[in-house]
């Protein structure tokens, strides 16, 4: 079965895919198979989950059985915070690309607009446990620049951004010779980032949202979040269409216009998070996710504020 695409730079990107940050060692690569198994096209993956190894594993065997080909999946990586310098990039890309045993990447993005000190290690801290920022305080411009040297080479077919803001976007468009194709954030009915999204559509970029069900049971939950499989808003909306909350607030990605991945281990709902093409939301049940941000605040929340890097210039 073929699934609905975005147009992403030269590339058609699957609009629901599998979403691997905080997918436990042990179980991600079986994950993976289940997923590409179960009609999944498009996985998501990043340098700093630390489990890209386990995941080249699993495509090599799955590519190695020939039930799909690497050209049928979409495969996006991100180069990680202490690799922003012009030297750290290439190298950055070249040790995913071994990790995830493959020649090219679908999507390569920078996965935040902060720059931490180069080798330290993923996080580096100082003696009161606060994040060394990167003293050299690379600019956009020379960490994109390295990337756009990345799709000349063939490396990556297209490059994006991920948690950049607004005027974050502006600088890379201002300066960027391969525009920016993709952005990924954070998006559920807590954070619609409608007008992030809008900005995306007026330049050319397809929006990918990360923890479309608010990060149920993450670590990073906020102190005060609302569990969004449990509101009684989406669980009407769920009952209307005869299906699960969870497979209410993906739709509400795609009926955005959005791609979306979803996380999960869990064989069940992999094929659930994928069968959500037999409806769509109307008008009302999209004005109802739209504004449930307002239950918690004027502006929602973010359940991945990172606020330990919030002495960052970058910040967004």
């Amino acid at each position: 079965m073929s699934y609905p695409t975005l147009k992403c730079g030269v590339s058609d990107m699957p609009v629901v895919g599998l979403g691997t940050w905080q997918s436990k060692p042990g179980e991600v690569g079986a994950a993976v198979e289940k997923a590409l198994a179960s009609g999944y096209k498009h996985i998501d993956c990043a340098h700093v989950y630390m489990n890209e190894p386990e995941i080249g594993a699993s495509l090599t065997k799955v590519f190695g059985k020939g039930l799909i080909t690497r050209e049928e999946v979409f495969i996006t990586s991100k180069l990680w915070n202490n690799s922003h310098r012009a030297d750290e990039v290439a190298p950055a890309c070249e040790q995913t690309l071994k990790d995830l045993q493959l020649d090219y990447l679908d999507l390569y993005i920078i996965h935040w607009p902060i720059s931490v000190i180069p080798g330290n290690g993923l996080h580096p801290m100082d003696e009161n446990d606060v994040t060394i920022m990167d003293p050299k305080k690379p600019k956009f411009e020379e960490t994109w620049s390295e990337l756009e040297k990345l799709v000349e080479s063939g490396k990556c077919k297209n490059i994006g951004l991920s948690n950049f803001n607004t005027e974050q976007i502006k600088e890379v468009l201002s300066f960027a010779k391969i525009k920016p194709t993709n952005l990924q954030a954070e998006s559920h009915p807590l954070l619609p980032n409608l007008e992030v999204l809008d900005f995306c559509k007026q330049n050319g970029m397809s929006f990918v949202a990360y923890s479309p069900l608010g990060n149920p049971g993450s670590e990073f939950r906020h102190r005060k979040q609302l569990d969004l499989l449990q509101d009684e808003d989406v669980t009407e909306i769920a009952q209307k269409h005869g299906v699960t909350p969870g497979q209410t607030l993906i739709r509400y990605q795609i009926d955005k216009g959005n791609a979306v991945i979803p996380k999960s281990v869990t064989p069940s709902r992999l094929k659930q998070n994928l069968d959500v093409f037999g409806f769509s939301l109307d008008a009302t049940d999209m004005d109802t996710l739209n504004n449930l941000y307002k239950k918690v605040g004027p502006k929602g929340y973010r359940t991945c504020g990172v606020l330990h890097w919030k002495h960052s210039p970058n910040y967004p």
